[in-house]
This record gives structure tokens, sequence and C-alpha cells, in this order.
């Protein structure tokens, strides 16, 4: 069955609505995502792998955390039977109402600037938030036996590796509940009320909050091209401005060599490519 014949069949079934418009977002992470409009409102259904249905229905009751707490998000759209989620033959799916607003370009500076504002704001915000769903920050495996799929791989991600931990242990870092693929596109702005939302908190575990704010940079281009993500994150956020200027360099070569992992894993020739290009630009 192709993917959106059964992802309609899947939300008549769970969720009793009717998609008369079907968008699929662009690629993510940990992620697929759709766009649709079901009578006269607006929707988002995420799908991930079933091993993170845990993670998934923590990223869906943190929005509910936030939204009690002023601060716009996708808040889930339970089943029929009063699930957070549902498994289908892709993986889990859940849906979520769709917050106003446009997404956030990561190229706009004005746009970045309210990316890292929100982004700090979120982590602020979720330090009170517990969900047994929540897992530890893991770092990659460096003997793991897809890592064998490029000569350059493993010394690579063995080399990321080696440094962040050594930093995790050295280091006092500020820790919390990451979003773990904050992209501009999940980042949104009304602007008819000039609020800012995100469509999703991916509430992917806890870990240090510059891993996010290094997810962050990657996707906006790296440090050179992030500048006012960070300002409008150190204006916001809960980790102080020596721990970023610190730890960002190296959770960022960390972020570069977890998505070369997931390439190789997935066997994605391209976003490997892509991942070797970042770690091979950066200093040091």
């Amino acid at each position: 069955m192709p993917d959106d014949e059964l992802l309609r069949s899947t939300l008549r079934d769970q969720w009793h609505l009717t998609p008369t418009e079907l968008t699929e977002l662009p690629a993510a992470l940990l992620s697929r995502g759709w766009e649709f409009v079901a009578g006269a409102a607006r929707y988002t259904a995420r799908l991930v792998e079933t091993a993170a249905r845990q993670a998934l229905e923590a990223g869906l009751l943190a929005a509910e955390h936030l939204c009690a707490r002023r601060i716009d998000a996708g808040q889930p759209v339970r089943t029929l039977g009063g699930a957070l989620t549902t498994e289908t033959p892709l993986g889990v799916l859940a849906v979520l109402r769709r917050v106003p607003g446009r997404c956030l370009d990561g190229r706009d500076p004005v746009d970045q600037q309210w990316w890292g504002e929100r982004l700090g704001a979120v982590h602020r915000v979720l330090q009170g938030f517990r969900h047994p769903g929540l897992r530890p920050w893991r770092l990659p495996d460096p003997d793991a036996g897809h890592l064998g799929a490029e000569p350059w791989l493993r010394g690579a991600v063995t080399t990321a590796v080696t440094a962040a931990t050594r930093l995790t242990v050295t280091d006092q870092l500020t820790y919390g509940v990451l979003h773990g693929d904050p992209a501009p596109g999940a980042f949104v702005l009304d602007q008819s009320t000039g609020r800012l939302g995100l469509l999703h908190c991916g509430a992917s575990g806890t870990g240090p909050l510059v891993y996010d704010v290094a997810a962050a940079v990657a996707y906006a281009g790296g440090p050179d091209r992030a500048a006012e993500l960070l300002d409008g994150y150190r204006a916001a956020g809960p980790v102080g401005a020596d721990e970023l200027d610190a730890a960002l360099p190296v959770l960022l070569r960390l972020r570069w060599a977890v998505l070369a992992e997931r390439a190789a894993r997935r066997g994605s020739p391209t976003a490997l490519r892509a991942a070797r290009v970042a770690l091979e630009s950066m200093p040091g």
C-alpha cells in the first residue's frame, strides 16, 4: 500500500479524520512528517520508528507541558481509543494540532534570532519536565559494524566520541530535555499575532543542551552562518555563554558524526557524503 494511502486510512480509522489536503514535510533526522487539513482544522502527523514510540509520546506530553506555560506547541490529538499514538506497518504515528504560522527560514538573520530564542525558551521551560520515555543521551558505538562502510568513517566517529566523552567528564555541562531535531522548519511565526511556536517537541531524550544547539547550528550551515541563531539562544536559553562557546565545537563535531553514523546504518550515500564534507571542514 502506498505511504499516502496508508496514512489516510490510518487517520480515518484511528482518529476519524479525513484529510482533504496532505503535504509531506521536508525530511527530518528522527521522523517523517505531513501537514493536512481535515474539516476546518489543520494538523501535523509524525511517523517514527517503532523503537522510538516512548520518546515520541514523551515529546507529545512535553508539548502539553509547554502550552500550559504559554509556549505555543503542537498539542497531541488522541486516537478514538484515547491513545497518544498508533502502530502502523511503517512505524508509530501521532497527530498534533498545527500551530498557526509560517515555518522559519534558517537562512534569514531575523528568523535565526527567533529560532534561537525559541529553542532557548523551550530548553528553559522543559527543565521541570519529567517522563519515563525520555531516554538518556547515548553516544554512537565506534565499534559498530556498519561504520566499516567507508574507510574514513570509523575514525571520524571515534574521534568525535572521544572528544565528547572527555568534555562530559571534565566540564560541568547543563543537562535537560533535548528536542533532538531542532530544524528551522520545526519552528513557526504567526505573523498575525507575532507569536512564535513549534510544530512539535521531539523530546528525543535528556542530555547536554548544547548538543541541541549544535544540531541547530548544523542545520544553519555551521557556526559562520549561525551568528544570529546563537545570539537568540544566548538571550533566552539556560546555558551560559562560556559553556556554549567551549562545548559547541566538540558537540557540533559529534552531531556530524551522529549524522554520518545514521547515514551509514540506513545506507544513505548522499547524507554520508554531506556529513564527511562537514567533518573535514571543521578545525582541528
